[in-house]
């Protein structure tokens, strides 16, 4: 099969904040698409604002730059485990992929899973040592442990036969021998040119385009970007949209597109090999092939792994709903989530039989918190519930499976004790532990999803913020068994209206408070944590008797401490199977399911006697 010998397509893999995002920078400036004078911004691809605040990356970008007369399509990807469904997808659509890995940490948890799917797709890698210019890198180890992670994913003889390039991304150095410095990337440049394959086209044959990716365009409607893996494409010509049952659906092109720098460029023509870009077919979806008109051919579609953990996401029906956002109605919501299909692979959104209710799944907690984050900016307002895990059944054995985690976690030794308590409480195995030469202990374990959710911050405070933990998708195994994983019940207001200083100095000896004094609250809100278990309602806007005796100005100055402010992930980890979480583009509140204080006990009498009667039946 002939070759494009004047075109690269290349995809950057790597671990969480490895570099590739930086890397890509260094690349983009030392091709020469910006000008001399031109202001250039860090991670200039990582567009979205929720990926700067973060600092990693959600969404796979394109990109394209000319090396010595070829052109070298790259694709960066995210690092984090739970969007590895941009990963698995943009896969398909390069022939080969620089390996990232940190010059101290070497192969991480997430590094063994992009480079396990690049190996599948039988796809070449040059690995990339990168941070070489940190002062306790270690080369030679890293060196050592990637290409045993080469050999344990089970990589052919010419695919563990990789050569290694170093760089210093943020400086844009590169060396192909461990301890110089290099001058500029120019070796990488070469080492891609050279080593990676060009892309195998069949330019006589029908057109087929493999859609990988969508955008948006408020003039343009949807777009479609995709790889040609034969034939031709111009604007204007007639095509066919084959879904993934088969149906077919004519169409036209209405515009063509290439990458070029941070640039799409407009193309009389395309032929294959390219990642193009082209619009004009607005009912097209990620994984559909676009074929020749005249003999359509499809090519196989993409399959990516299924989700683990769901969410009910439901219209807000707290007190408070309608007050702060643009969006409330099931409709709207409705809408919202059906057009994340679109684009997001590794999401799934069902139907329940209340109207006002969705069950919305993905690959982990932090997928769908990126979610409802981003639908919080657009002005939606909705509640969502506790993460739970989605079981499996095994007809054969009579099992339920649930997903369970590969946990790599690095913490220093006096914290060693508390960390592994807190695992053994949540069903774990321990696979591994070994210590460090700098004292640290790093831990291997199996874990149970739902043993997951809720512990980062756990973890994080138990290790007063110098413990590393990474979680890697490890399969489906028998269930493990009862997990306690809320160990303090909550303070719930028990009437709407303003807190008081008065009333909440009275509340902080029940626990740890979540507002502050002048905040609004309604009945069922849950307002702090309780230092025991079990509930408390509270009267948090209770107002002190006016007298004309003051004894002492203590009765006047109520000192409170400051309240725990929560992130939106640590409400969501925070919440038990009764509360849920109000979101709105202002705010975020945990509140109970049931409002009512005389409600939710009789809920809890009626649930009692359920139980104590099943009980004497059994």
């Amino acid at each position: 099969m002939p070759v494009r010998n004047d075109l690269r397509n290349i995809a950057i893999i790597a671990h969480v904040d490895h570099g590739k995002t930086t890397l890509v920078d260094a690349m983009l400036k030392q091709s020469h698409i910006f000008r001399d004078n031109q202001t250039i911004v860090e991670r200039v691809l990582d567009s979205n604002d929720l990926e700067r605040e973060r600092g990693i990356t959600i969404l796979a970008k394109h990109t394209a730059i000319t090396y010595r007369g070829v052109k070298i399509n790259i694709v960066d990807t995210p690092g984090h485990a739970d969007f590895g469904g941009e990963v698995e997808r943009v896969l398909n659509m390069v022939d080969g992929v620089l390996l990232l890995v940190d010059a101290v940490d070497g192969p991480m948890p997430q590094t063994r899973f992009v480079l396990r799917k690049a190996l599948e797709l039988g796809h070449k890698a040059i690995v990339v040592i990168n941070k070489v210019d940190r002062p306790n890198a270690r080369l030679n180890h890293v060196a050592n442990a990637t290409f045993d992670l080469f050999i344990d994913l089970g990589a052919t003889d010419e695919q563990a036969e990789f050569p290694i390039v170093y760089t210093d991304a943020i400086l844009g150095r590169a060396t192909l021998t461990p301890g110089e410095v290099g001058v500029d990337l120019q070796p990488l440049f070469d080492t891609i040119v050279n080593y990676l394959p060009a892309p195998q086209v069949e330019p006589d044959s029908p057109a087929q385009l493999l859609v990988t990716t969508l955008a948006y365009d408020d003039y343009k409607g949807r777009i479609a970007i995709g790889r040609l893996f034969a034939g031709t494409l111009r604007p204007a010509m007639n095509v066919v949209r084959i879904a993934h049952d088969g149906t077919k659906t004519p169409g036209k092109i209405a515009e063509l597109f290439v990458h070029q720098g941070l640039e799409r460029i407009p193309a009389d023509e395309v032929a294959a090999g390219e990642i193009v870009v082209i619009t004009g077919l607005p009912e097209i979806y990620i994984g559909e092939t676009v074929a020749d008109a005249v003999d359509p051919k499809p090519l196989p579609p993409i399959r990516v792994e299924a989700p683990t953990v769901r969410m009910a996401f439901g219209v807000n029906t707290s007190p408070f709903a309608g007050r702060e956002g643009t969006w409330g109605t099931s409709r709207k919501l409705r809408e919202r989530l059906f057009k994340e299909l679109e684009s997001n692979v590794s999401l799934r959104v069902e139907e329940t039989e209340s109207p006002d209710t969705f069950i919305v799944s993905g690959r982990g907690e932090l997928h769908l918190v990126i979610l409802i984050e981003t639908m919080r900016r657009e002005g939606y307002e909705f509640q969502v519930s506790k993460p739970e895990v989605i079981y499996r059944q095994d007809a054969e054995r009579g099992q339920t499976l649930e997903p369970v985690e590969e946990v790599y976690i690095e913490v220093p030794g006096d914290s060693l004790g508390i960390v592994m308590e807190m695992l053994g409480a949540r069903r774990s195995t321990m696979k591994e532990m070994r210590t460090a030469d700098d004292g640290s202990v790093h831990l291997q374990y199996l874990v149970p999803t739902r043993g997951l959710l809720g512990f980062r911050n756990k973890f994080l405070t138990a290790t007063r913020g110098t413990g590393i933990m990474h979680a890697l998708f490890h399969g489906y195994l028998p269930l493990a068994g009862e997990i306690e994983i809320r160990e303090h019940g909550s303070l719930v207001a028990w009437e709407t209206g303003i807190a008081t200083s008065y009333s909440l100095h009275n509340a902080e000896g029940r626990g740890t408070l979540f507002i502050g004094p002048g905040a609004e609250v309604y009945e069922g809100m849950v307002i702090g944590e309780q230092a025991r278990e079990g509930d408390i309602a509270v009267n948090v806007a209770k107002k002190k008797h006016m007298t004309n005796v003051r004894s002492s100005n203590e009765d006047i100055m109520v000192r409170l401490t400051p309240p725990r402010v929560m992130s939106l992930d640590e409400a969501i980890e925070y919440i038990s199977e009764d509360e849920l979480v109000e979101i709105t583009p202002k705010a975020y509140r945990i509140r109970k399911k049931i409002l009512g204080t005389e409600d939710r006990h009789k809920a809890r009498a009626a649930r009692d006697k359920a139980e104590a009667r099943a009980m004497a039946n059994a």
